[in-house]
């Protein structure tokens, strides 16, 4: 094997490096539409190394959905799960957490939905937490809340829907948005971070209303 793809099989980085771009392509184009080339060239790298470490498509696209998946949720679950925090307060912190994890990486919260449609609950039963959500401390707070009367709506899945409509679909439905309101990236992002203050708001009233 010549000697300057021995020194590159032996960069502890490649593997990363890979990942990091397979993420890049996947997030932008989804499965279907990803090819190994796609990968091997946003990595800057020959297919053949590439294929060295992951042999096919599928074992790459796994890792990545997997990983993304995780970190969207479980950034949820460390919030929903602190019994040091009001429920009140939970809802600032998903809100401020998922709006700069989203204008960070605007292309998650299409690609996470557009894969599970196509992959089904396959995916979302490796996750654990998906599996808590309900036993969640957040849920209990809502729940001992209706009992006293603070909040209305029985249901917190209800509310958990309302809150994450109001933080992802203005990622989804970005291009039209900034069409209709003629802005630019930037004012986009800003639009956005205003959100971390008036979601809470919104959701508050929300608690309340009949």
């Amino acid at each position: 094997m010549p000697a300057k793809k021995l020194k590159q099989l032996s960069e502890p980085n490649t593997e990363a490096k890979i990942k990091a771009a397979a993420r890049i392509v996947f997030h932008k184009k989804g499965y279907a539409a990803t090819r190994t080339r796609d990968i091997a060239e946003e990595a800057k790298m020959n297919l053949a190394l590439l294929n060295y470490y992951f042999r096919s498509k599928e074992k790459l696209f796994e890792l990545v959905m997997m990983e993304t998946l995780g970190s969207f949720f479980m950034a949820m679950g460390m919030v929903f799960n602190d019994a040091s925090t009001s429920l009140e307060k939970k809802i600032e912190l998903v809100a401020e957490k998922y709006i700069d994890l989203i204008t960070a990486e605007p292309e998650i919260p299409l690609f996470i939905m557009s894969e599970i449609r196509s992959e089904g609950a396959a995916i979302l039963e490796k996750l654990p937490f998906m599996h808590m959500v309900m036993q969640s401390t957040f849920v209990s707070q809502y729940k001992h809340a209706v009992k006293a009367g603070k909040i209305t709506e029985p249901n917190p899945l209800q509310f958990l829907m309302n809150m994450l409509g109001l933080i992802v679909f203005p990622f989804i439905g970005s291009p039209l948005i900034k069409k209709v309101g003629k802005l630019s990236d930037r004012q986009f992002d800003i639009l956005m971070k205003e959100r971390k203050k008036l979601i809470p708001v919104w959701m508050k009233a929300m608690l309340k209303a009949k």
